[in-house]
């Protein structure tokens, strides 16, 4: 599937249902090196916090080890941006799978080092979603 770029985000839309998406999403993301440290549960969040019906939709927090090591590394407090959001949503009979873009995330920080390891995340976040 074609990825499209947003403001801040990279994105697909894939014909499959939501569980099938996730679990894909989770080993494309897998294959590039991304474990997935949190995992959020839009849908069940809202329901359970506000009483209010709303899409499946996970957010993932996925992180490349490697690549937040050497970011951490060249700017101590990039904690603060990490780790990448992925999230997958349900759209109708189609998911929706998008990523936050690291060089749009990264590009508040001035420091060059950061941002060719933001080019680096982002090639491997593009992969992970053209592979759905």
């Amino acid at each position: 599937m074609a990825v499209t770029a947003t403001a801040y985000g990279l994105q697909t839309v894939v014909k499959l249902p939501f569980e099938e998406a996730v679990q894909r999403t989770k080993n494309a993301l897998k294959g590039e090196g991304f474990g997935i440290l949190t995992e959020i549960d839009v849908q069940k969040t809202l329901k359970d916090k506000l009483g209010v019906g709303f899409e499946p939709y996970i957010i993932l927090g996925a992180c490349n080890p490697p690549l937040a090591h050497r970011s951490l590394q060249a700017e101590h407090d990039l904690g603060l941006l990490l780790p990448c959001n992925v999230i997958v949503h349900q759209h109708g009979d189609e998911a929706v799978v998008a990523a936050a873009d690291p060089r749009a995330m990264l590009g508040i920080v001035d420091n060059e080092a950061v941002q060719s390891i933001a080019e680096e995340a982002r090639a491997r976040l593009e992969r992970a979603l053209s592979s759905l």
